[in-house]
């Protein structure tokens, strides 16, 4: 008798996910230092930029500053078949409105859109400001350069706009320079109720105020470490009595730190943490700094999700200052204190988060949540279109970013066995073909 030997081949289909996506390294190698360096030098060689100041001169002045940095949208538009729209928005702020308006002036914003393919309303917007001070606020005529504060905002946001015009992305990017800011906000006021007007979805609101400076007056310096400042929940409840539900749910099933603008710092954190590893990104959990105030405020205010990204070090002596020595100290906002290669890495942390948004899919609308005196927690969510899958995330109560997650296809329901609901937090996220994420959705729904 003969033996047959018969060798079978098992041929497996395996599907690879790749955990990264190539297109953000090139948008992380395509940023430019010697651009942020000249556009910031253009930009403090207007002597001025103080919102009130000189707008006829070709010069000198915040209109001269407005209309170069409209023109290098242009140009960029021009670059990528005109795919930017290029334009002001503008609102007439009157004399007396507070004590930093003492004359009537309109407040310009200079907007360039690149409309996404698939979802043309949906945005995602990385702020500069365009306007400066000194020590006085209300003075408009002394050289206020504004080098740190905040023309590497405004040069990074322009930047942004050269690298990322070169890609398409399914969602819509916006490049704005905002101002009237340290005279009230009054720009980032002006662009979100014009958002309300137009109905826009906005996904988020990346703003950068001092992008550039490294030594901090304390005689800390730090290139890697960038804060990321958001608030906790919308500040948009104004009904009392939704505002009353809404504090007696958090109370029972959390939430208090996981509003929108919440779920986007923690996006900008761990898309800086997979794609640029050196960089040592701060989740702050507070508005802005303390007492103070940034351009994403009045976004927030409206109900949209915003944040401040900035330097972790400051230099007091070279904010809202006079030019002048004192006690061998240099004041004043000026060229040479600003460090361009860390205005290029937190740059390009825009730039990758920006690309990242754009990419996704919506995140899921209704998340809902069972698992009361189980051991195990049941998810449910929406469908969202265009998604290829979901990933589950749940932390520590006490944790500043999510610390595990669970990636699910073909459903919209999942019950994770042996997690007890007690002693984590939980969200969902929408996850496109290519691997990129929405923004986390905390539950806001509970399965009975």
């Amino acid at each position: 008798m003969h033996k047959i030997l018969v060798i079978v081949t098992l041929v497996f289909t395996i599907s690879v996910s790749a955990q990264t996506d190539q297109k953000i390294y090139d948008i992380i190698d395509a940023v430019s230092e010697d651009n942020l360096r000249d556009n910031v030098k253009t930009l403090a060689n207007f002597g001025t930029r103080h919102t009130l100041s000189d707008t006829l001169s070709k010069t000198r002045g915040i209109g001269a500053a407005r209309r170069w940095i409209k023109s290098e949208f242009e140009t960029i538009s021009k670059s990528c078949d005109n795919c930017l729209d290029v334009f002001y928005q503008k609102d007439l702020v009157k004399k007396g409105e507070n004590q930093r308006i003492i004359k009537d002036v309109m407040v310009v914003n200079v907007v360039a859109i690149q409309r996404g393919t698939k979802y043309p309303n949906r945005f995602i917007i990385m702020s500069g400001d365009i306007d400066s001070r000194v020590s006085d606020p209300n003075d408009f005529t002394s050289d206020a350069p504004g080098a740190n504060d905040n023309a590497t905002g405004m040069a990074g946001a322009i930047e942004a706009a050269r690298v990322l015009s070169q890609y398409q992305f399914e969602n819509s990017i916006i490049y704005v320079g905002l101002s009237g800011e340290e005279q009230g906000l009054f720009g980032g006021l002006g662009l979100s109720k014009y958002a309300q007007e137009k109905n826009w979805e906005i996904i988020g609101v990346l703003n950068n105020d001092m992008i550039g400076n490294i030594a901090g007056v304390d005689g800390v310096i730090d290139n890697r470490t960038f804060r990321i400042f958001s608030e906790p929940i919308t500040t948009a409840e104004t009904n009392p009595e939704k505002l009353a539900n809404q504090a007696r749910a958090r109370r029972f099933y959390g939430g208090e730190v996981d509003g929108t603008s919440r779920q986007l710092a923690r996006y900008v954190h761990k898309t800086t943490k997979t794609y640029m590893p050196e960089m040592n990104p701060m989740l702050v959990y507070r508005l802005d700094r303390f007492g103070r105030g940034g351009h994403h405020r009045p976004f927030n205010d409206a109900g949209f999700p915003g944040l401040r990204i900035m330097e972790a070090h400051e230099n007091y002596t070279q904010q809202h200052q006079d030019i002048r020595t004192e006690n061998g100290i240099n004041y004043g906002d000026t060229f040479e204190h600003v460090n361009f290669a860390y205005c290029k890495k937190l740059t390009a942390v825009n730039a990758i988060t920006l690309a990242s948004l754009a990419s996704s899919p919506p995140s899921p609308t209704e998340v809902s949540i069972g698992g009361i005196v189980e051991a195990s927690v049941k998810l449910r969510w929406s469908k969202v279109e265009g998604a290829k899958g979901y990933k589950i995330y749940w932390r520590n109560t006490t944790s500043p970013a999510w610390d595990y997650s669970r990636y699910v296809e073909d459903s919209t329901e999942f019950t994770l066995e042996g997690i007890v609901i007690d002693n984590f937090f939980f969200g969902v996220a929408a996850v496109g073909a290519d691997g990129h994420e929405s923004v986390v959705v905390f539950p806001n729904k509970i399965l009975r």
